[in-house]
């Protein structure tokens, strides 16, 4: 294949990456080019059983005596995916140092967590992070102040791979681009691999580790769990997958299903146009994938040295400086089908908690949660199983801005649904309640004062007309109106 043949030549000529990593690109480029796809026949498709997908519920307790438990845990490595950075909420650097609760950062309590139970038990669990060129610099330097703690940290970082032109298939940083942009980490997919070429997974074997947990280092609910590992060591299964109870914000998430007598990951978009709505549907297709992933050391090591994990590939069209660019990657979750005895277990919603925008994070530092030995607690006062959904508009998009429009996060325990679109502040001590949307016309400044309670049971409507400066008293408590100038308060 003439493309293949000139890129390979183009590809060898790069000497900012390693031979791992050119022959991992080369490979993956190869497996695009074939046109190789898995092809899913929908009427094949089966919904797994409970041996197959775990209810949480069924799993055994863990063991009562602390030596039991220590043993477990010194099976075990938690590594979190750590190549992203913040930019979606207008940060610099890895995004895993977002402070997301009490000055804390997603690394700070994910080092507080381990520590605790390195500390309980007396064991060792370490800790890994894979970085992405991306964020390598700006990590080996923020993991210096946890020197003093008593966890070991491991950095490595995923492959770096080129972006090919669109046009000619030639890689980007051979026509002159070497900068960042002429690069791309190709998915966290490239874990296993990584892991391997980085040198970590032979040494974490020959220290008698056994199981990783992999989990995206921005889900909070993303914690060590003795069950499932107890499960996981007791039935010698070598992958597993966190699922949970798909709800309507869920519907585009990866499912698992049975297919052809093994269990695998399904994604929209393997999914043929015809069968999309009942792929999104909640009655069919109830569970989705949290990405937090339990995967036995040896068999990554197998699997890798057999060249076996050829997991779909993802192509992701990007536009450098005006040129047509495309990256491939592959997800992590997708291997679950090369794995033997490889299972789902369906856990409670509490261990997915991620933090993808500000309205995300709007949940976490507000009453809806506590803080406890690093673990963010949902508030037991809430009622209602399911969270707020929350949509702020983009003058909420930036960390900064963010905070900036919140003299204190308000209370939510009571809260349906919040709609915030234009240029509002709040005040300090707001309360929400029922369904809230609070609008503010173009060029009006609107303003939720200290004290004011927005509640009701169906909903609120906060609107200031253009031209109308509204502003609603300290403490006022607003309830089954609609609100649109100054003479409805």
């Amino acid at each position: 294949m003439e493309k293949l043949s000139q890129l390979r030549s183009a590809v060898a000529g790069l000497d900012q990456i390693s031979e791992n990593e050119k022959s991992g690109f080369i490979n993956l480029v190869s497996r695009y080019l074939s046109g190789e796809a898995q092809h899913i026949e929908w009427s094949k498709i089966k919904t797994p059983t409970d041996e197959v997908v775990v209810p949480y519920d069924t799993l055994a307790p863990t063991p009562e005596d602390s030596v039991e438990t220590k043993k477990l845990l010194d099976k075990l490595v938690v590594l979190k995916l750590n190549g992203g950075l913040g930019t979606t909420m207008g940060c610099t650097g890895p995004k895993s140092v977002i402070e997301v609760r009490n000055g804390l950062t997603f690394l700070d309590l994910i080092v507080i967590q381990i520590e605790n139970l390195n500390n309980k038990y007396g064991c060792k669990v370490p800790l890994l992070l894979m970085n992405s060129f991306n964020t390598h610099d700006d990590t080996l330097k923020i993991v210096q102040k946890y020197e003093k703690s008593n966890i070991e940290i491991h950095t490595f970082n995923q492959s770096q791979y080129p972006r090919v032109v669109v046009d000619d298939f030639s890689p980007l940083p051979s026509k002159g681009n070497t900068g960042k942009d002429g690069w791309y980490p190709p998915g966290h997919g490239d874990v296993f691999p990584a892991l391997m070429n980085s040198g970590k997974l032979e040494k974490l074997l020959s220290q008698g580790k056994e199981y990783v947990f992999v989990a995206n280092s921005d889900n909070l609910g993303a914690v060590v769990d003795l069950k499932i590992l107890n499960h996981l060591i007791k039935n010698k299964n070598e992958y597993c997958m966190e699922v949970t109870p798909k709800t309507l914000a869920d519907v585009k998430g990866g499912t698992l299903i049975s297919y052809e007598g093994k269990v695998q990951l399904l994604e929209i978009a393997q999914v043929p146009d015809e069968h999309v709505n009942e792929f999104k549907s909640i009655e069919k297709f109830k569970i989705f994938n949290t990405n937090n992933l339990w995967v036995n050391l040896n068999a990554i090591k197998r699997l890798v040295e057999a060249d076996a994990l050829k997991m779909e590939i993802i192509p992701n069209p990007k536009e450098v400086d005006g040129i047509k660019v495309l990256q491939l990657e592959t997800a992590a979750g997708a291997a679950i089908r090369f794995f033997d005895n490889a299972i789902g277990i369906n856990v409670p919603r509490s261990r997915f908690l991620p933090v993808k925008a500000t309205s995300d994070l709007l949940l976490v530092q507000s009453d809806l949660y506590t803080l406890s030995d690093g673990f963010v607690v949902r508030n037991k006062a809430r009622k209602n199983p399911e969270n707020p959904v929350i949509e702020l508009g983009p003058e909420f998009k930036k960390v900064g801005n963010f905070l900036s429009r919140f003299k204190s996060i308000p209370s939510i325990i009571e809260l349906d649904s919040l709609k915030v679109a234009g240029d509002v502040w709040f005040g300090s001590g707001v309360i929400l309640k029922g369904k809230v949307t609070i609008e503010a016309k173009a060029g009006v400044k609107l303003e939720i004062p200290n004290g004011a309670v927005v509640a009701n049971k169906g909903k609120v409507n906060i609107e200031a007309k253009a031209g109308v400066k509204l502003e609603i008293p300290n403490g006022a408590v607003v309830a089954n109106k609609v609100i649109n100038g100054p003479q409805d308060i």
